[in-house]
C-alpha cells in the first residue's frame, strides 16, 4: 500500500526551521525599543519602577509570542492588543528607518542549507505584518521556503513547539520530526525545538542569551553564529552516514 502522504524526497536534518531576530537577523536591540515607545502610549511612565520592572520581563521573555508578552504585562485582553498593536507599530517604523540587517553570514547560511538540498523555514514571535516588514526591509521575501508566526500555527508561539511543527507538517520536508532542526538566539527557541522533537537543537551567540542559558533550555549544540549551521549539519550526515 503506498502512504501518499510521504514525500518524493526526505533527507536527513532535511528541514532547518530558524528563528529570525537575533539568529538570522541583526535588529540591534529594536525590540527594547519598540516596547519603550509602546509602554510610554500606554501611560507606562519612563524611569518608573514599572517601567523597568515591565522591560525586565520583555528581556527575560525575548523569543516568546509578543502578545503572550503584553496579556502577561497588562493584563485585560483589550490593553494587551492596544500594546501589541502599538509595538508592532513602533518596530515597523524602526525596520523602515533602516535599523536592521542580515547577521554576517546569514544568507549565505541559507543559501547554502537549501543548495544541499534542505528545506528553510523562518519563524518569529512577532506577528505576521511585522515579520513581513522584515522580510521586505532585507529583501529576503524568496530567501527561505516558508515564513511563519505565531498566528500562521495556531496562535500559540514560543516556548511551545507550534511553529516547528507547523514547518514539519506543511513542508513534508522530512518522514521523522527527529531529521528537524531547531536554531534560534534564546531560551524560548530551545524549548520549542526540544518540545517539537527536533532531533538538533543549535543555540547562537548573536542574540538575547549565553550559553548557560542555551544550554540549560536544551541546546544540543551552541554556535558562534548561525552561519557555523551548515558545517555541523555536513558533520552531521557524516557522522550518520559512518554509524550506518
Amino acid at each position: 500500500m503506498t502512504d501518499n502522504h510521504t514525500p518524493h524526497t526526505t533527507r536527513e536534518h532535511g528541514l532547518i526551521v530558524l528563528d529570525m531576530a537575533g539568529t538570522t537577523v541583526a535588529d540591534g536591540g529594536l525590540v527594547e525599543r519598540a516596547f519603550e515607545r509602546a509602554a510610554e502610549r500606554l501611560g507606562v511612565e519612563p524611569g518608573s519602577a514599572d517601567h523597568a520592572a515591565k522591560l525586565q520581563y520583555v528581556r527575560d521573555t525575548m523569543g516568546e509570542s509578543k502578545i503572550s508578552v503584553f496579556r502577561h504585562l497588562f493584563g485585560a485582553e483589550d490593553l494587551a492588543r492596544r500594546a501589541n498593536s502599538a509595538f508592532e507599530e513602533a518596530y515597523g517604523e524602526l525596520v523602515d528607518g533602516g535599523l536592521i540587517a542580515p547577521i554576517p553570514g546569514a544568507r549565505e547560511a541559507i543559501e547554502k542549507l537549501r543548495a544541499d538540498g534542505r528545506t528553510v523555514a523562518l519563524t518569529t514571535g512577532f506577528a505576521r505584518v511585522t515579520q513581513d516588514a522584515i522580510l521586505d526591509a532585507l529583501g529576503w521575501q524568496d530567501l527561505a521556503d516558508l515564513t511563519l508566526c505565531p498566528a500562521d500555527a495556531g496562535g500559540r508561539g514560543r516556548p511551545y513547539p507550534d511553529m516547528v511543527l507547523a514547518a514539519f507538517l506543511r513542508t513534508g520536508a522530512v518522514a521523522d520530526v527527529r531529521d528537524a532542526v531547531v536554531a534560534g538566539d534564546t531560551s524560548y527557541d530551545m524549548l520549542s525545538g526540544v518540545r517539537s522533537g527536533a532531533g538538533i537543537v543549535a543555540g547562537v551567540l548573536t542574540g538575547a542569551h549565553d550559553r548557560a542559558a542555551l544550554t540549560e533550555h536544551g541546546a544540543t549544540h551552541v554556535l558562534a553564529s548561525i552561519a557555523e549551521l551548515p558545517a555541523l549539519l555536513e558533520h552531521a550526515d557524516q557522522e550518520r552516514e559512518r554509524g550506518a
